[in-house]
């Protein structure tokens, strides 16, 4: 033992705990960074894979093992293709110096319940006026590069703003308003349409927008429609349609704060494929 800690105070520079501490910062950050995007899904994709790959050759599945290197050994060169708006924007919040973005915060309950107060009671306005929406809450898939494609907003929701943004003929009525930590981050953002060919052939662009943000992350999209003024929630990739004010605060109070389903594109992944609910 003695002999142990001298050979390690002979060694010991105060310029590798100097190392290890930046490493670990580096490290530190580009995680906070990854969880605003949806990029932390393939670390996460990437980590199972590593574990696979040590398990398979602990109990020497050589066939299951050289297939998982291989697919490993083409992540450097497929992530950056991937991600490159990722890697640009984590470049330019680099070069800039300025922090990254934080974790979620805890929702106060108060505060929860209120901002759902406000959003079910524009709902039902613009149901009644047939004005189309689009508003979108973000749980724990970060939306950042959804986020980056609207104009920033970084106010508060309220019946009154929400209103004001999804006025017709206006500049932001087009697009989805994204919700993040109770408050509005952005409008007129765009997102990702569905390619699901079960989709009703009635529903319209910002059904298909909502159901395919839905299959990517774990976001609740509601979704008001034009033609029709009906109210429809999308999650996990299904479409819940013709909902009340009453239905839908329920949906929003029962699964805003509960642990989100897997996006579809997963459950396909273990699953073989899943019907859509149109």
């Amino acid at each position: 033992m003695q002999d142990t800690l001298n050979l390690l105070t002979t060694n010991f520079r105060f310029q590798d705990v100097f190392d290890i501490l930046v490493i670990a910062y580096i490290i530190y950050r580009v995680i906070l960074f990854l969880r605003n995007t949806r990029a932390m899904m393939l670390v996460q994709g990437i980590a199972v894979l590593l574990l696979f790959s040590l398990v398979s050759y602990g109990l020497q599945l050589r066939a299951v093992s050289w297939t998982l290197v291989r697919v490993l050994s083409a992540v450097p060169v497929v992530v950056p293709i991937i991600f490159q708006n990722e890697l640009r924007h984590f470049l330019e919040e680099l070069g800039r110096g300025v922090g990254f973005a934080s974790n979620m915060a805890a929702r106060s309950t108060d505060r929860h319940d209120e901002m759902l107060e406000h959003i079910l009671r524009s709902v039902d306005s613009l149901s009644r006026d047939r004005t189309g929406a689009l508003i979108v809450l973000e749980r724990q898939t970060g939306l950042q590069e959804y986020i980056n494609t609207g104009v920033p907003v970084e106010g508060i929701v309220t019946y009154q703003l929400l209103m004001n943004i999804f006025i017709s003929n206006t500049p932001l009525h087009d697009g989805a308003l994204i919700i993040r930590e109770n408050r509005i981050a952005a409008a007129a953002c765009y997102l990702p349409l569905s390619q699901n060919d079960r989709i009703a052939q009635e529903l319209g662009t910002r059904h298909r927008a909502a159901i395919g943000l839905s299959e990517l992350s774990d976001a609740l999209v509601i979704v008001v429609s034009e033609e029709t003024g009906t109210v429809s929630l999308a999650e996990g990739g299904k479409l819940t349609r013709y909902l009340d004010s009453k239905m839908l605060g329920e949906l929003l109070r029962n699964r805003y704060v509960q642990p989100a389903p897997l996006p579809t594109g997963l459950r396909r992944w273990f699953s073989g494929g899943e019907k859509n609910n149109d």
